[in-house]
C-alpha cells in the first residue's frame, strides 16, 4: 500500500496551509467564559478565503467548476483546518456536495454545485438523530404524497402550482435531527430519513421553509448548533437524494472527515505540548528532558501515527472502491476508534504536562480540549464503532 500523495493532493494541502495561516484559534470568546455560543455565525471571511482558493470546489467535477479531486485531498485540507480550529462547515458542505454530485438529481446538482464551489451557499448535515445513539436515518420519516397545488400550503417548495392540473408527487418529512453543526448559518441542510419501505434517503431542506423549526443548541466546543424539527415539510423529488447507498456514502465521508479533524487537532496539541515542555524548567532543566515526560509524549506520538495510517486507509478505500477482507465500513470503524480514543489521550496528556497552565483561559489549550471532546463523540464514540466492527467481523469470515 502506497500512501504517497499526488502532486494535486499536496498542492491542496499547501493551499490550505496558506489560507489557514492567518486564523487565530482565540479569535472568538472562550466557551468557558460565555453562557451560550461563542459566536452567532461561522467565520465568513475565512469561508470567502476558502472559496477564492478553490478549496470549496476541490472535490467537485470540472463540469461544476471543480478540481475533481478525491476524499484524500479533502482530508488533507480538513487536517489543516483543525490545527487552527477553523470555524467553518467545510466538512459538512463538501460531504453533502459530494453526495449530491454522485447520487442527486443532475439538474439540481448543476444548479447548486457551482454556487457551492464559489462560496455562495453553505451546507450542513444532520447525522446525530434524536440523541446520537440511534441510527440518524430512523429519526425522520419520508412519505410520498401527492401535492395538489390547490392551496398555498400544498404547493411544492420552489414551484408555482395554481390548479389541480399542476398536481405533482413529492415527499413529506416528519421528525427531528439534533446537534446539526451551524444549522442557522446554512442555506441547505441534508437530513437523513427513512421511507415506508425502510430505505435510507437524504432530504435537502431549507431552514426557512414551512414546517422547519430550528432550536438553539451549543456544542461542547461552544459553537452554535441547531436542533432541526420537521413537521409536514414538503419537498419535491429533486430535493430527495434516494440513490442506493447515498446516505451510507455521506455518513462514511462525514465519519472519515471527522477522523481527519481529530488528526490535525491532535498534531497541533502535541506541538504545543512540545514547545511548552521544552521551555518549562524544573530543577534547572527543561521538563521535556525528564523521562516520565518524554515517555508520555512519545506514547501520544504513537497514537497520532496510528490515527494517521488508519485515516488514510479509510479515505483510500472510499476513494478507490478497492476490495478488502472487510467492507470499507470496517476501515472507517477502525479509523474512528483510533480517532476518538487517540484524540482523548492526546489532549489529556497535554493538560497533564501543562499543569494548571493548560486550564488557563488566556492560553488556547483549553479550547483545543473542548473541540477534541466534540470530535471524539461526533458520528459515534469509539465504543459504537467497536460494536460496528464486531458485527462486521461476525458476518465476514476472515481467512
Amino acid at each position: 500500500m502506497d500512501f504517497t500523495f499526488t502532486e494535486e493532493q499536496q498542492a491542496a494541502a499547501e493551499a490550505a496551509r496558506a489560507v489557514f495561516s492567518g486564523v487565530v484559534p482565540d479569535g472568538v470568546p472562550s466557551p468557558a467564559l460565555v453562557p451560550g455560543a461563542v459566536a452567532e455565525d461561522i467565520d465568513r471571511p475565512l469561508w470567502a478565503g476558502l472559496a477564492s482558493s478553490d478549496l470549496l470546489s476541490l472535490t467537485l467535477l470540472p463540469e461544476h467548476g471543480g478540481a475533481g479531486l478525491d476524499l484524500v485531498a479533502l482530508c488533507l485540507v480538513l487536517r489543516e483546518s483543525a490545527k487552527v480550529l477553523a470555524r467553518v462547515p467545510l466538512l459538512e458542505t463538501c460531504a453533502v456536495a459530494m453526495a449530491l454530485q454522485r447520487y442527486g438529481d443532475p439538474g439540481l446538482a448543476a444548479e447548486l454545485l457551482p454556487r457551492i464551489g464559489r462560496g455562495e451557499l453553505v451546507l450542513t448535515a444532520g447525522s446525530n438523530g434524536r440523541s446520537g445513539h440511534d441510527p440518524a436515518e430512523l429519526a425522520v420519516k419520508a412519505r410520498r404524497k401527492a401535492m395538489t397545488g390547490t392551496t398555498g400550503k400544498d404547493v411544492v417548495p420552489g414551484r408555482a402550482a395554481a390548479t389541480p392540473a399542476d398536481a405533482a408527487v413529492g415527499w413529506v418529512l416528519d421528525g427531528m435531527q439534533s446537534a446539526v453543526p451551524w444549522g442557522q448559518a446554512a442555506d441547505w441542510i441534508a437530513i437523513p430519513a427513512h421511507t415506508d419501505e425502510g430505505r435510507a434517503v437524504v432530504a435537502l431542506v431549507r431552514p426557512a421553509q414551512d414546517g422547519v423549526t430550528l432550536a438553539e443548541q451549543v456544542s461542547t466546543s461552544g459553537e452554535r448548533f441547531a436542533e432541526v424539527r420537521l413537521e409536514s415539510v414538503r419537498i419535491d423529488d429533486r430535493a430527495l437524494i434516494d440513490g442506493a447507498g447515498a446516505w451510507e456514502s455521506l455518513r462514511a465521508i462525514l465519519t472519515t472527515g471527522t477522523c481527519a479533524l481529530a488528526l490535525g487537532l491532535g498534531e497541533a496539541v502535541l506541538a504545543m505540548t512540545s514547545q511548552y515542555t521544552g521551555k518549562r524548567e524544573q530543577f534547572g532543566f527543561p521538563v521535556a528532558t525528564f523521562q516520565s515526560v518524554a515517555v508520555q509524549a512519545a506514547d501520544r506520538y504513537i497514537d497520532l501515527r496510528a490515527m494517521e495510517v488508519t485515516l488514510w486507509q479509510a479515505a483510500w478505500r472510499i476513494s478507490t472502491g478497492a476490495d478488502g477482507a472487510l467492507p470499507a465500513e470496517g476501515d472507517i470503524a477502525v479509523a474512528k476508534i483510533w480517532a476518538s480514543d487517540g484524540i482523548r489521550r492526546v489532549v489529556q496528556t497535554a493538560q497533564h504536562l501543562h499543569g494548571g497552565f493548560g486550564a488557563d483561559t488566556d492560553y488556547p489549550l483549553h479550547r483545543f480540549h473542548a473541540w477534541a471532546k466534540q470530535i471524539e463523540l461526533s458520528l459515534g464514540p469509539a465504543a459504537a464503532h467497536e460494536e460496528a466492527l464486531g458485527n462486521l467481523l461476525a458476518t465476514h469470515l476472515l481467512d
